[in-house]
């Protein structure tokens, strides 16, 4: 099929959403997680509240029995120490429990409708997108925000309330101390949003270049066969690590972004420390403080230590977060251009009628002033008739056939399924009276009878009406080599099928189209790589169907074009010839071209056939010459 190069590039922007509108569109699927997220901040919360407990027992405990001597108080205030530290643990052991589960489940739900919307999207998008684009999407970055859910957000919110409810214990002890700590804190949050600015930048441009790594090694394992055959792999090894050295550029300067907001994250508390340290020692001095409040202060300032540090990990996480949440919701946000209308028609009694009306497609990528693909197709096809579709290289015959099922939609005109408009219908019921078998076969990692039956969703895959209608569509497409598969048709094929040839696949694909018994089987050159033998046997099996079947078969070889009942020659965009064969080839020159072309592609695979035969060792050209 004539396709638009991807034009899908990496944008290293993030939306005009602040960041918390932009997490805020994750609510929708964590609202079921709320509630146990919700408990998880509390317990944590419970578990820095418990912790800045314990300063106020140090301080009786210095100010009293370590001051007068009286050791009977000292077990008591150890103890309760100590039952204070086995609280906190708890609270910090109850907090994971509560967020473990809810975390996952939003990560599934988000998962599910990022795969349920990409099943929706129109071609037209996967032309543009890289896939690797999108694996990066549905699986790291998905698992970005669960970890970010369970993790770095009940923190970031826990932390924050935490050092505020601590700020109010140093004004407690005293204010002077209390001010001092607190202002040299004030840079770290002034520095937050700097840091937020330049951070999301970065890491916005480092997801999507993880994106396009994956997509570099997806293309390089699918196409190790021609990068092996060609001796290319070093080539392609030098383009990987290329795009590898630029991941790893911008993971470097991530992380001197995240150094940087460390670098005053550890250094002002260690400075505000030695402020205190000095003021407190001279307050405890002229008495206006006592000892054990001085050790308190400093025992409430290293509990809040770890969550003032905390943010630097926390906004990092966050704005990570952020973005991989921007990622996620380009693709949901992404138009639908081919969707079902809101009061679909449906066909109670298919015939078989297919026409094309003043039919016009042009790509959205097309530049201006290029005349359209199709400029106007107009053809019927009659039910039961057989209609073979001829025409050059680049004539556009096989975006014609994708028009059939909405694969794309047409730009002008329109496409008639016995008289209604086929974006009147259902896709659900279009691709049910009509099915498709492409030239590029593609298969899925599944049983030989799954793929065969995918179209066929109503049956029981193991009952016998299914494997009749399997047995029937392995038949007609010439596939038995399946019943020698090492579990027959029960045998996983591999990753698209390339455990099998190139003809084994498109046999496995036509008979997946035959069982889905339509009204209307499009045939997109299913038997290119046949070779002329299994092609003619697979073509006077296929008569059986196209008796009563509408078919439209794009047509590679004058031997296909023998199958149908009339011909239609695709020109520059229109049909300028339909008919017979042996008319057209009377009364059309262009027709007469492009039969003649398609005869001398047989003969020189025909020739190559023979030439392999003969470079056969297990040839025996007596053998012949005797049987002749």
């Amino acid at each position: 099929m004539s396709r638009p190069p991807d034009s899908h590039k990496s944008d290293s922007h993030k939306s005009e959403l602040s960041t918390a509108a932009a997490l805020a569109r994750i609510l929708p699927y964590a609202r079921n997680a709320l509630p146990r997220i919700l408990l998880g901040m509390g317990a944590a919360l419970g578990a820095g509240l418990v912790a800045l407990c314990i300063p106020l027992v140090l301080e009786k405990l210095v100010d009293g029995p370590l001051s007068t001597g009286d050791t009977s108080q000292i077990a008591p205030a150890v103890l309760a120490v100590l039952g204070l530290g086995v609280l906190e643990a708890a609270m910090i052991a109850l907090r994971r429990w509560f967020v473990l589960k809810p975390g996952t489940h939003v990560e599934a739900r988000m998962r599910n409708a990022l795969y349920a919307r990409l099943q929706d999207l129109p071609v037209s998008f996967h032309d543009r997108w890289q896939s690797g684009q999108l694996l990066s999407r549905a699986v790291s970055d998905l698992n970005l925000i669960r970890r970010w859910l369970s993790f770095g957000l009940v923190l970031l919110v826990v932390n924050t309330i935490t050092v505020m409810i601590g700020a109010v214990v140093l004004f407690y002890w005293h204010w002077l101390l209390g001010t001092i700590f607190l202002l040299l804190a004030v840079p770290i949050w002034i520095y937050g949003f700097v840091f937020e600015k330049k951070y999301s930048v970065i890491a916005r441009r480092s997801q999507d270049q993880a994106g396009d790594l994956a997509t570099a090694v997806e293309e390089s394992v699918h196409g190790i066969r021609v990068l092996k055959a060609f001796g290319r792999g070093k080539h392609a090894l030098r383009n990987f690590e290329s795009q590898a050295e630029d991941l790893r550029g911008t993971e470097i300067e991530k992380a001197k972004a995240i150094a940087g907001i460390w670098l005053w994250l550890l250094l002002l508390p260690d400075v505000a420390f030695a402020l205190c340290l000095l003021t407190g020692i001279w307050l405890a001095s002229t008495g206006e403080i006592t000892v054990g409040q001085l050790f308190a202060f400093f025992a409430t300032a290293t509990v809040l230590r770890f969550p003032i540090e905390s943010i630097g990990f926390l906004l990092a996480m966050t704005f990570d977060t952020r973005t991989a949440t921007d990622r996620f919701f380009e693709v949901l946000d992404t138009s639908n251009t081919i969707t079902d209308p809101e009061h679909p028609i449906a066909i109670e009694d298919v015939r078989g009628r297919l026409s094309f009306e003043d039919t016009h497609f042009r790509y959205q990528d097309s530049p201006d002033g290029v005349p359209d693909l199709l400029d106007g197709v107009n053809l019927t096809l009659e039910p039961g008739e057989t209609m073979a579709l001829v025409g050059l290289t680049g004539s556009g015959k096989s975006t014609l056939t994708a028009l059939t099922t909405r694969l794309y939609d047409v730009t002008g005109g329109a496409v008639k399924l016995d008289g209604v408009d086929i974006r009147d219908l259902s896709r659900e019921e279009l691709r049910t009276h009509i099915a498709m078998a492409f030239e590029d076969a593609t298969l899925f990692s599944a049983s030989v009878r799954d793929n065969v039956l995918l179209g066929r969703g109503e049956l029981d895959p193991h009952s016998p009406e299914a494997d009749a209608v399997l047995n029937e569509a392995l038949e007609i497409a010439q596939a038995q080599f399946v019943r020698d598969l090492p579990d027959g048709v029960e045998t996983k094929v591999g990753e698209e099928g390339l455990s099998l040839s190139g003809g084994q696949r498109q046999r496995l694909a036509l008979a997946r189209a035959v069982a889905a018994k339509p009204a209307v089987l499009v045939l997109d050159d299913p038997l290119s790589a046949l070779d002329v033998d299994t092609e003619a046997l697979v073509e006077a099996a296929l008569r059986r169907i196209l008796a009563s079947t509408t078919a439209l078969i794009v047509a590679h070889r004058p031997s296909t074009v023998m199958l149908a009942d009339r011909v239609a020659l695709l020109e520059d965009g229109k049909v300028t010839a339909v008919g017979r064969h042996s008319d057209l080839l009377a009364t059309s020159e262009h027709y007469t071209f492009v039969i003649s072309s398609l005869e001398d592609e047989e003969k020189r695979e025909a020739a190559e056939k023979i030439d392999k035969t003969l470079g056969d060792p297990s040839f025996d050209a007596e053998s012949v010459e005797a049987g002749a």
